[in-house]
């Protein structure tokens, strides 16, 4: 089983970015989907979630109003798409899945974890 990111690069504040994480080897559909990042130095904390079917989310107070997490089940790939972005934005980017429905904000409810995407916001 894989989550695989991908989208991430250089951009400048207030340009947007647009991620995306691939599910291979099975199928993520009836799990809800989770973004987190690890900026320098560091912990990683939550981004945004959303629930299996996608009519739910959950947002940090930190991006909302700034990124989208959206999913596309028949494509088993999550997105989140980052607009405006800040040099606090700089960070490596997990994609992970969790056991349940809900999209909840909590790492240690996510159990399958992509290997990060970089994202760095230049001035």
């Amino acid at each position: 089983v894989q989550l695989v990111e991908s989208g991430g690069g250089l951009v400048q504040a207030g340009g947007s970015l647009r991620l995306s994480c691939a599910a291979s080897g099975r199928t993520f559909s009836s799990n809800a989907m989770g973004w987190f990042r690890q900026g320098p130095g560091k912990e990683r904390e939550f981004v945004a979630a959303i629930s299996w079917s996608g009519g739910s989310t959950n947002y940090a107070d930190s991006v909302k109003g700034q990124f989208t997490i959206s999913r596309d089940n028949a494509k088993n790939t999550v997105y989140l798409q980052m607009n405006s972005l800040k040099l606090e934005d700089t960070a490596v980017y997990y994609c992970a899945a969790t056991r349940g429905l809900r999209p909840t904000p909590h790492l240690y409810e996510y159990y399958y974890w992509g290997q990060g995407t970089q994202v760095t916001v230049s001035s």
